[in-house]
């Protein structure tokens, strides 16, 4: 038996919360949805997945991305809840394998997940524990697996304050709020407004920028919708798109999740992201940018 799941924070706490239901000891196997939309992983008989696109080679699946919505039967459970940690929580306290340990946990992944945030918390991340935490998870061609690993043996044990105490997470997290700074800046430098659609455009930078994506919401509040763009390496022949509706401006009613599985991507009814190949990407963006300012109902 193994678990699947993706490197963020709600795909850390799902792993955290199947290990203490199922009593796991496998390693972890950590994938993006593209590789799975792709077909590129492998997924074997006894996988339990979550956070991920619907395999119908694994033994459970957990999700809540509106995108992924099954239409078969399946094993395991589906909601649109604020996390898939939520999702697997709940399932497992009602068949009284986890109890109320991971409440705060679940609690601040739900906030997170959904990005139910507050100014001060987009702003000011430093003075949010598990906000903070979270920015620290990266993937840059898995070479952070180590320590996606570490924090999940973290989670499971440990409260919020002394995991933060660890001088690697520490240190993690002093650069995050470094890199908040300077994203500040590429932000203003390279985002074009678009009708009331805010366009981060990084594809002529050698190195893309990190730092805290919610922070484009505050920065341009007029807009009701995000979009980030970036090449996928150093070979450019990958565009990848992420969009949100602002979490501070809720006037765009485009499901974004739907949107986006058009075009080989998903994600939730406010977020998603897809990938693009680069000689198409702009036709593609225009077609995207077409849906988000014509901002109609899905009924």
């Amino acid at each position: 038996m193994r678990i699947v799941s993706r490197p963020d924070f709600d795909g850390i706490v799902c792993a955290v919360l199947l290990y203490r239901a199922q009593n796991i000891d496998a390693d972890i196997k950590w994938v993006e949805p593209n590789e799975i939309q792709k077909g590129k992983v492998d997924i074997l008989k006894g996988d339990i997945m979550a956070n991920l696109p619907y395999s119908p080679d694994c033994s459970l699946w957990f999700d809540h991305h509106i995108s992924n919505k099954p239409r078969g039967n399946f094993q395991g459970a589906f909601d649109i809840a604020p996390s898939a940690a939520r999702v697997i929580y709940d399932y497992y306290k009602k068949k009284g394998l986890l109890d109320n340990q991971y409440d705060e946990l679940v609690f601040n992944t739900d906030i997170i997940d959904a990005a139910d945030l507050n100014q001060d918390q987009v702003q000011h991340p430093e003075n949010y524990p598990y906000i903070l935490l979270s920015m620290t998870i990266k993937n840059k061609d898995y070479k952070d697996l180590p320590y996606w690993n570490k924090l999940v043996d973290l989670l499971k044990e440990t409260d919020i304050d002394h995991i933060l105490e660890d001088s690697e997470i520490k240190s993690r997290c002093d650069r995050v709020i470094e890199e908040n700074i300077a994203y500040k800046k590429h932000l203003i430098e390279h985002t074009k407004i678009h009708h009331n659609i805010s366009i981060a455009d990084f594809r002529n930078l050698d190195s893309v920028p990190d730092g805290n994506r919610f922070l484009i919401y505050s920065l341009f509040p007029e807009c009701n919708t995000s979009i980030k763009l970036r090449f996928d390496g150093p070979e450019k022949e990958h565009v990848l798109l992420s969009v949100g509706h602002n979490i501070f401006n809720k006037s765009s009613f485009v499901n974004i999740g739907n949107l986006l599985a058009r075009f080989g991507g998903g994600g939730h009814a406010g977020a998603g992201g897809c990938t693009l190949e680069a000689g198409s990407a702009d036709t593609a963006i225009q077609k995207i940018l077409e849906s988000l300012v014509q901002n109609k109902k899905e009924i």
